[in-house]
């Protein structure tokens, strides 16, 4: 959930790679008929499925050697697919709105992650110190609240949230900084509140924090959040990779709703969360449909506060 207009730019230099038949020329390579890709994604929970998937072998299955590389968001991801660096990746629904209002060739390919659905039982959330006299989401209005990235998927949850409890979402004071940040920034007074998922949900509620909204949830029922997309390049030039990768995601994200205890063992494989705290975590829900009905609510959002720069276009975006 992270920063992706200050790597637009890269986008462009990617554009005059293209132009002059480098590193774009370039497709999956294949071995023994075993097709090697690479996948941009983020050191999260919510791509836990993948990391287990590649574990269980539903990718070679499928004649795919998978390759997840580490990357700090959007900013990196989305023009490293475009210029070929990643043949997949993985972002929140609002960057690659972003990235599609901008006219970034790249398209969705299968649900990332979601929503559980249940307000105070959800995987993000804004936080505040257990004595502070913020109550509900209407408080937050004035006050200091930190997001992750500005100008994306935490500004316009957050804003709703207070919008539905029927204060100025214009008042709201944004901050940007990194989520490891944030509980302490929270329990030193730096912000009066934190736009938050997990871990720091958790750690910040261990410490004797309260949650005051539950913005995925107030946002839209069922919030698609994330998504796994790809180039429109490699959608025409090799649809069948993109096909086993896909099919391959899905099987994935069934296997992870179902087993939570292997979703949180497969954690120490990738993140730092040490094991008292992966157990007290709130996982995710990761369905294998995109909720489009989420995604429009998301853009209509984005568009009324402001995020985005133009209206989303979801027919060229979406699967």
């Amino acid at each position: 959930m992270r920063r992706l207009l200050a790597g637009l730019a890269a986008v462009v230099l990617a554009g005059s790679l293209a132009a002059c038949g480098t590193d774009s020329d370039k497709s999956p390579t294949a071995e023994g008929g075993v097709d090697k890709v690479k996948v941009g994604v983020i050191p999260i929970i919510d791509v836990a499925p993948i990391y287990l998937g590649q574990k269980k072998g539903f990718f070679a299955s499928r004649n795919l050697e998978l390759s997840l590389e580490a990357g700090q968001g959007g900013a990196a991801i989305v023009p490293g697919v475009v210029s070929d660096q990643f043949q997949f990746g993985f972002s929140n629904m609002t960057s690659l709105m972003i990235a599609q209002t901008k006219n970034v060739p790249i398209k969705a390919i299968a649900a990332g992650v979601a929503s559980t659905g249940e307000a105070g039982k959800d995987f993000g959330a804004v936080v505040v110190k257990g004595d502070s006299p913020i109550k509900t989401a209407k408080d937050l209005a004035g006050k200091k609240v930190s997001v992750n990235t500005l100008k994306n998927i935490g500004d316009t949850v957050t804003r709703e949230s207070v919008r539905k409890a029927g204060a100025d979402p214009a008042a709201l004071q944004f901050v940007e900084m990194p989520f490891p940040n944030m509980p302490a920034a929270l329990a030193d007074g730096q912000i009066d509140a934190a736009w938050v998922v997990e871990p720091q949900l958790s750690t910040i509620k261990a410490a004797g924090g309260r949650e005051v909204a539950s913005t995925f949830v107030d946002a839209a029922p069922n919030l698609t959040v994330a998504a796994y997309f790809t180039s429109t390049k490699l959608l025409e030039s090799n649809p069948d990779v993109v096909k086993r990768f896909t099919e391959a995601v899905n099987e994935s994200l069934t296997y992870a709703d179902s087993h939570p205890d292997e979703v949180r063992a497969i954690l120490a494989d990738y993140t730092k969360i040490d094991e008292k705290l992966r157990a007290s975590l709130v996982l995710p829900k990761w369905p294998t449909q995109i909720n489009e009905a989420s995604v429009q609510t998301l853009s209509d959002l984005g568009s009324k506060d402001g995020i985005f720069t133009g209206a989303p276009d979801l027919e060229k975006l979406l699967p």
